[in-house]
């Protein structure tokens, strides 16, 4: 029979997620809390991988990132950890989040390399893109 108390939940992308987002828009906890309706209490918990929201929680958290659910829903458990290997994505997403989801989603990277990778990304994405432009430097289409 299956192990119940594994979750197929990825707390982990979720919790990264918020932080990333929180602080990118200078928001506390309470903040984030009044908007999504999810206590500070559980998305501290959440951010720091103790938590484990339950459906409605997951589906304000995900609106509120605007991410898809299934990005941090149905996670398989295998013999060598977490298969995540569908990385799903809107096509609106920033491109930083989608690398980074691919990064950690890569079984070839160990999740501190995919996190150094992502965030070398983030940092040469800021410095290289310009609004108006991708970063070959062609305008963008209207």
């Amino acid at each position: 029979m299956a192990d119940q108390s594994k979750s197929l939940v990825n707390t982990v992308e979720l919790g990264r997620a918020i932080r990333r987002k929180r602080e990118e828009m200078g928001l506390s906890l309470r903040d984030v809390a009044d908007e999504t309706g999810v206590s500070a209490s559980t998305l501290s918990r959440i951010e720091n991988g103790t938590g484990k929201p339950d459906a409605d929680n997951i589906a304000r958290l995900t609106t509120w990132l605007d991410m898809p659910m299934e990005r941090v829903m149905g996670a398989r458990r295998t013999e060598e950890g977490t298969d995540n290997s569908a990385v799903v994505y809107f096509p609106h997403e920033a491109t930083p989040d989608i690398v980074e989801a691919h990064l950690r989603a890569d079984r070839n990277l160990t999740p501190e390399t995919a996190k150094a990778l992502s965030e070398l990304f983030r940092v040469a994405y800021q410095q290289f893109s310009a609004p108006g432009q991708d970063a070959r430097g062609r305008k963008a289409r209207k």
